[in-house]
């Protein structure tokens, strides 16, 4: 299902498994591909499920061929979350509020080891469900030129009693710049789906061109817990669109100098 690495952080402290999957026809290939780098990604979390959807890309050519990046976490709460002040979460999460660090992690250990390795491209999308999909949408607003696409399915938006929309994320996203944010909810509800439509009516009251939203509702379908897939197939169907074969637009792979696939 791909190549295994294990990655020694200084900034962690530990070794971490790096899975990295490579779409058909990367080894006869000179081209560069975008990258997804997808939290919780061991091969016992969800590597597997995702690398799928890469082969189904390959296969179908019904989306684009792009690289998955798995990075493992080990405590979710202490490394996808960002602080929590209200007094409640402080007591239930004594370990907590990594998330800083763990992107340092990300943007400073795991891409340049990627980067020098593979033939990525320019662009580079951020995955994750759960808490990893807080994660993802923490990262938008406080590293909003990181990633071109922000891919967050049913993100715990509930955390800290949704205290972390204020003016800092006001401020985090005026720095975003023609980014995409891909957004899904299950059958959640209460202040999971508070949190989520809170930052929807932030978005909305951007300028035009600094972060567009696609929103996924799958409450009648799924639930938490089988949302993931299907909802992360939408997603990579809209950011990575098949490539024309006629004379249409140039194909969003061609900018990063790949060429066509035969038919």
């Amino acid at each position: 299902m791909g190549i295994q690495h294990r990655l020694t952080s200084a900034i962690l402290g530990d070794v971490r498994e790096v899975n990295v999957w490579l779409p058909d026809g990367y080894a006869a290939s000179t081209d560069r591909y975008p990258v997804v780098y997808l939290l919780d990604g061991a091969v016992d979390q969800d590597f597997r499920h995702i690398a799928g959807l890469g082969s189904l890309a390959s296969l179908s050519w019904t989306f684009g061929p792009f690289i998955v990046v798995g990075v493992q976490t080990r405590n979710r709460h202490a490394e996808l979350t960002p602080p929590a002040t209200d007094p409640r979460y402080v007591a239930a999460f004594p370990k907590r509020g990594g998330a800083a660090r763990f992107r340092r992690f990300l943007l400073q250990e795991v891409m340049p080891f990627v980067e020098q390795r593979y033939r990525t491209g320019t662009r580079r999308a951020i995955m994750g469900e759960s808490l990893a999909g807080l994660f993802v949408v923490d990262a938008l607003l406080t590293e909003p030129t990181a990633f071109r696409e922000y891919i967050a399915i049913s993100p715990g938006l509930w955390w800290d009693d949704r205290r972390w929309v204020g003016t800092a994320a006001d401020a985090g996203l005026a720095r975003a710049k023609g980014v995409r944010l891909f957004l899904a909810v299950a059958d959640e509800g209460g202040t999971m789906q508070d949190g989520v439509d809170r930052l929807r009516t932030m978005i909305d009251r951007l300028p035009a061109g600094r972060v567009t939203l696609r929103y996924a509702e799958y409450r009648a379908t799924a639930t938490h817990a089988t949302v993931y897939h299907g909802a992360a197939e939408a997603a990579l169907r809209w950011l990575l669109p098949a490539p024309p074969f006629d004379n249409g637009p140039t194909p969003w792979f061609m900018i990063d100098g790949a060429s066509p696939p035969a038919r």
